[in-house]
């Protein structure tokens, strides 16, 4: 008798269990998805092949070379950006000679199949003659130096000089922390120049 109370109560606790819906994983609120990041200005030469083989690692791709192909995106510029599920972050720092790159990058890339939404962060700096006497010297100084003219060959440069308030900051790619610390000496050999910030990343 109490073998088979034991059996049907087995059966029972069985039966509700195969009667009970699936349980769904919760799915991963956009907050909590990875982000994927140029981690500096858009260069020709680095970041190419950096994104995983996802579609926000494809819009990734896609909005790099986009920016790139902007007609006025210069090396006193510093265009940036990030992608987190479908939405794209724009930011970096921009001349006001080539505001108009602002507008013209948050249009290229809402065009860029996959993406859903654009935030745009990027600043255009005031017009200064004054900075971009800075600019141009800081340019000349960095490129006739040993071997960094090479990161200025491209289209794209490696290196970015931005100027704001005759404050210079190094942006972009080099290949070892030599070339790094001569890029600091350069700029800051620079008349009228207050301050070098470098955060030129090193990369192997």
């Amino acid at each position: 008798m109490g073998k088979t109370v034991l059996i049907s109560w087995l059966l029972a606790l069985t039966a509700a269990a195969l009667g009970q819906p699936a349980q769904m994983s919760p799915a991963v609120p956009p907050s909590q998805t990875a982000v994927l990041a140029s981690n500096g200005p858009v260069v020709a030469d680095y970041g190419r092949d950096v994104y995983p083989n996802t579609v926000e690692g494809h819009i990734a791709k896609e909005v790099r070379h986009e920016l790139l192909m902007l007609p006025w995106y210069s090396l006193f510029d510093d265009l940036e950006f990030s992608v987190q599920g479908r939405t794209v972050t724009l930011s970096g720092t921009l001349t006001s000679e080539h505001a108009i790159t602002k507008s013209e990058a948050e249009a290229t890339v809402k065009h860029i199949e996959g993406v859903d939404k654009v935030i745009n962060n990027i600043k255009v700096l005031p017009p200064s003659p004054l900075d971009q006497e800075v600019r141009e010297k800081v340019y000349r100084a960095i490129s006739n130096t040993a071997s960094l003219s090479r990161y200025f060959w491209q289209a794209a440069p490696a290196i970015h000089i931005i100027v704001d308030g005759q404050r210079v900051t190094l942006k972009g790619y080099v290949n070892n922390e030599a070339d790094k610390n001569l890029a600091t000496i350069a700029a800051n050999g620079v008349p009228d120049v207050f301050q070098v910030t470098n955060e030129l990343r090193v990369v192997k």
